[in-house]
């Protein structure tokens, strides 16, 4: 069964395509464009889910949000591939990042984007948020002393999770060759194969 996904331009469910292509699994794009003035996403996604966000898919007479969520669904629908490592370590850490992208990295990096665009008003407020963010960024940067991946010597659906706030991080939140194993992790995923296919499917992606 082919797989839909309701795609917003520049937006998480990239990674939900990214993934599709790393499993070769088929699937659909149905694409929404984001308001040029407002980038907030059409009414016409709201007829898909009452929350009107992306990702959205369909799949096995299922229709799921959160891309974490569907992340795991779709890991454990294609037998575990891109899952957790066998090492009790590594599936720690891979359920951490699966789930830290959304809930730790990306609340700052909102926040520093809505100061960003409050000007003046926001400025007073830039140094805070931005520490918080630069927190994140050098604990990140020491978890890959020792590993190339996220969860451990393999790439993993975490990894794919975590390349969203990470490529924000880089067009917004400061991160730079400062941080010289974030930059290397995150170019060897924009020369992945599957990366570049899902670029492809998706359209144009600000953040890549």
């Amino acid at each position: 069964m082919t797989v839909i996904v309701h795609h917003l331009n520049n937006s998480r469910s990239q990674r939900i395509l990214w993934l599709l292509e790393e499993l070769g699994e088929p699937y659909e794009v149905r694409r929404y464009e984001r308001d040029a003035k407002t980038m907030r996403a059409p009414a016409s996604l709201r007829a898909v889910h009452p929350l009107g966000r992306s990702p959205v898919v369909e799949v096995d007479g299922h229709r799921l949000i959160e891309t974490g969520a569907i992340m795991e669904y779709l890991v454990a629908r294609a037998g575990g591939r891109f899952g957790p490592p066998a090492d009790a370590q590594g599936a720690i850490r891979y359920r951490q990042f699966l789930h830290y992208a959304e809930g730790s990295m990306m609340p700052p990096l909102l926040a520093l984007l809505v100061v960003n665009r409050l000007g003046l008003l926001g400025r007073p407020a830039r140094p805070t948020v931005q520490g918080m963010l630069n927190d994140h960024l050098d604990w990140l940067e020491s978890e890959l002393a020792d590993r190339p991946f996220f969860a451990g010597d393999a790439f993993t659906a975490a990894d794919m999770m975590m390349s969203f706030p990470l490529e924000a991080s880089r067009a917004r939140g400061g991160l730079d060759g400062s941080r010289p194993r974030l930059i290397r992790w995150l170019g060897e995923m924009h020369d992945r194969p599957a990366y570049r296919a899902a670029l492809k499917a998706g359209g144009p992606y600000a953040y890549a």
